[in-house]
């Protein structure tokens, strides 16, 4: 099936996203420049028109083959590549040119290191710390196979935002993150929760592969029984033929209820809608909960 023809197949609320847009050029021209990886265009993401056109991108550090393989995933499975120690430098040159407030950094999964690639993660945030400490940071981080050394060492870095994606509901993990474990992901972002350092904690679930309401929002207690403080809800969207099918096109009034439901819970902010991604509009997102902890 071509790209076209499986625009075509898009129900109305989801063919309203021009990838090309006015501007989006210069920034890939930069990142490309700086040669750096972003979530952005290796997980083939929906809004990148959007968000490079505003100057804006989410950092993928580490690499850009993962070693793992989830089905849901665009992100090149493959053996990584060896770690850039002059990595921390170009991000900071991006932010500088591209004039970023709030920087998201994320990554691909590196199993095959001692420390899950976790050292990297704090170089970046240090490097960005001293370029600018008035800078919020989010990070959006793999499981690092639930290795408390390795989310220590980045709740020491003091990163404003700690994100970790639970993606799916416990039933569907076999077939969309075969090597990953949901209680791992929970047990992940508790640990980041319940640290005294304060750190705002968030995650991800994408909608359309097979879950229904009562386990949606099943998801949404067991985050929040951990205290997880952000929560974005986006439509699931096939990359490529050899990832996972949708199984349904989630309409936009059932994402306002699930944001409506999913704030009634506790969440502090929402996300939810048929483009949200992790880090989509991070920043306005951000803006309020930040606010408030800094008042």
């Amino acid at each position: 099936m071509s790209p076209k023809n499986s625009r075509s197949r898009l129900p109305s609320w989801l063919k309203n996203k021009d990838p090309l847009q006015k501007g989006m050029i210069t920034t890939k021209n930069l990142l490309q420049g700086l040669k750096l990886n972003t979530v952005c265009q290796e997980a083939r993401c929906p809004n990148i028109g959007e968000c490079f056109a505003r100057k804006t991108a989410t950092f993928m550090i580490l690499g850009e083959k993962c070693p793992r393989n989830c089905r849901f995933c665009a992100v090149t499975s493959g053996e990584p590549s060896p770690v850039d120690p002059r990595e921390p430098d170009r991000i900071v040159e991006a932010v500088s040119r591209l004039k970023l407030r709030h920087v998201v950094i994320t990554s691909v999964t590196r199993d095959d290191l001692p420390d899950g690639g976790s050292r990297q993660f704090v170089r970046v945030i240090e490097k960005l710390r001293s370029y600018d400490p008035d800078l919020k940071i989010e990070i959006l981080t793999p499981d690092f196979q639930q290795d408390s050394r390795a989310l220590d060492r980045i709740i020491a870095a003091r990163p404003d935002i700690f994100n970790h994606n639970i993606e799916t509901v416990p039933r569907l993990y076999s077939r969309v993150r075969p090597e990953a474990c949901y209680q791992g992901s929970l047990k992940v972002l508790e640990r980041v929760a319940r640290n005294p350092a304060n750190i705002i904690t968030k995650s991800g679930l994408m909608l359309g592969l097979g879950e229904n309401r009562k386990e949606v929002i099943e998801v949404f207690r067991d985050l929040q029984k951990i205290n997880c403080d952000m929560l974005t809800i986006g439509q699931y969207l096939q990359p490529a033929r050899s990832n996972l099918p949708v199984q349904e096109y989630i309409k936009p009034e059932t994402f306002q209820q699930y944001k409506e439901k999913a704030l009634e819970i506790g969440f502090k902010a929402v996300a939810s809608g048929p483009h949200v991604r992790s880090s989509y509009l991070a920043e306005e997102i951000s803006q309020e909960i930040l606010f408030q902890g800094e008042s």
